[in-house]
């Protein structure tokens, strides 16, 4: 104790000892005095006991005061409120603090995700790019390319993942769309629609097709839309047959629906991650078209389905049938008869059985082979056209794809006169007033026939084929007159569909 501590007067030192205790006191003088040493070193020094007898004295005092307030029950109710308001909001700005610090942490994992992953490509598709485990040993057996996240596979297409996600994101409402839609009318009566894909949205299915699928074989049985093959070859394996069955699938292409192409994408070995967007890449959804304060949106309103007009449409179907047709095979195979598929159009012949030596060769019994045959097609997720089944007996024209299979393959013979009829016309008063087919354009129309012509038979296709290119070489090239639908984005020409050979027109 200095100095400056000592009391000056007699009510500073009442205060004193009202602070401390009057033994306390009296140390701090003797201390201060030099009468006693700072730190007790004599036998029994009560200094420290003193002292602790005076810091016990100094809690007991404020506990008194807190009892004392503690009777005005008011008061204390305040004063714990308040005091509770005062730590409620020291919690709150420290979890708002914390949740900001937690939201912009997550905004930035996020961001980085984006730059490698495709986290969300729309509702009801989006649920399996997650899942990034995928199968590479049965890619390499297959010769594909392995990818290890989306961000390779769009950097080995050419484009960065921003135009993939946009490319191949499903939206149920927008203002743009990736096809233009056309209507074509058909062969045999009614239209098709026909989805052509954008430039952008095209390149990318030709490298679909080209660097995945084209390197996965298809059934024997197959004969659309495959190198080497054509009606030609479809029509082959039934000449000279005993009976011909004919069907046709109804709708085709969009009875291939979204989940059956990210299927043959995981079948292959591709995971979820990676199926996903080339299965969206590849089908499309119906869409109705709105006008509203001068802008068009694109509604959808239906599933996602092959657009037929894709260049990845025919060969994924092909891959789709493979068990059909492995199943279809079996079938025939058993009961007599040979099976090849054309796009849609499926065939079985057979060439008649003996029942005894010398008797005359008889057509087998059709009836079992349709029974079983629609139950398999019905069980693959298609349906038989109700309109489009025909069975060709021997004594009859027998037709595959429109060529005449009875005896050689060849052409119609009442259709190649007429068309023998319409060149003749065309070379003497021109094309003005004349038609062939469903087309538009005359001599393109009678150029393509010409092709189909020389295709079977090129002994007498030739010199029509030469005809015709002679006429549209003096008449000039017409342009094609179909009926477009409303055109779901600005103008621009077909795509190059990959479309069956032309045929002439069935009767």
């Amino acid at each position: 104790m200095t100095d400056s501590y000592r009391p000056k007067t007699r009510q500073e030192i009442y205060d004193r000892i009202r602070a401390t205790s009057k033994d306390e006191y009296i140390l701090e003088e003797m201390v201060r005095l030099g009468f006693w040493p700072a730190q007790g070193v004599l036998p029994s020094d009560p200094a420290d006991e003193v002292r602790r007898m005076g810091e016990i004295q100094q809690e007991l005092r404020k506990l008194r005061e807190q009892l004392d307030r503690s009777a005005d029950l008011d008061a204390l109710r305040r004063e714990l409120r308040e005091q509770r308001l005062r730590e409620s909001k020291d919690k709150q700005h420290k979890t708002k603090e914390q949740r900001e610090i937690d939201r912009k942490a997550r905004a930035e994992a996020w961001a980085r995700r984006k730059h490698r992953e495709l986290l969300y490509l729309g509702e009801g598709v989006s649920s399996g790019l997650s899942r990034t485990k995928g199968d590479p040993e049965r890619l390499r057996q297959h010769g594909l390319p392995v990818f290890s996240d989306p961000a390779d596979l769009a950097q080995q297409m050419g484009l960065s993942l921003e135009e993939l996600r946009f490319l191949a994101f499903h939206r149920k409402v927008s203002k743009i769309h990736h096809y233009a839609r056309f209507i074509l009318p058909k062969k045999t009566g009614g239209e098709r629609i026909i989805s052509a894909p954008m430039p952008r949205l095209k390149k990318v299915q030709r490298w679909i097709l080209d660097n995945l699928l084209k390197k996965i074989p298809v059934h024997d049985a197959a004969h659309g839309f495959r190198d080497g093959r054509s009606i030609v070859t479809n029509a082959t394996p039934h000449l000279r047959a005993a009976v011909v069955v004919n069907l046709d699938l109804q709708d085709f292409f969009p009875s291939v629906n979204y989940q059956r192409v990210r299927g043959i994408f995981r079948s292959l070995g591709y995971s979820d991650a990676i199926a996903t967007p080339l299965a969206l890449l590849c089908t499309e959804a119906e869409v109705d078209v709105f006008d509203l304060d001068g802008e068009h949106y694109f509604v959808a309103s239906g599933p996602r389905k092959l657009p037929q007009g894709a260049p990845t449409s025919p060969a994924l179907t092909n891959l789709i049938c493979s068990r059909l047709d492995r199943r279809l095979c079996c079938i025939a195979n058993r009961m007599g008869f040979v099976y090849t598929r054309y796009a849609d159009d499926l065939t079985f012949s057979a060439q008649g059985f003996s029942p005894s030596d010398g008797a005359p060769r008889l057509a087998p019994n059709v009836g079992p082979l349709l029974r079983r045959v629609r139950w398999v097609i019905q069980a693959e997720g298609f349906r038989v056209h109700p309109n489009k089944t025909r069975i060709l007996h021997r004594s009859r024209r027998q037709e595959v794809t429109g060529i005449v299979v009875n005896q050689r393959l060849s052409v119609d013979r009442e259709t190649l006169r007429k068309f023998r009829a319409l060149l003749f016309q065309i070379e003497k008063d021109g094309p003005e007033g004349k038609h062939w087919g469903a087309g538009g354009d005359v001599l393109a129309a009678a150029v393509g026939y010409a092709n189909f012509v020389a295709m079977v038979t090129p002994d007498k296709g030739r010199p029509l084929r030469a005809r015709a290119l002679a006429l549209q070489a003096r008449w000039g090239k017409g342009k094609l007159t179909t009926s477009p639908t409303h055109k779901i984005t600005s103008p621009e020409p077909p795509p190059e569909t990959p479309l069956p050979e032309p045929t002439p027109k069935k009767k």
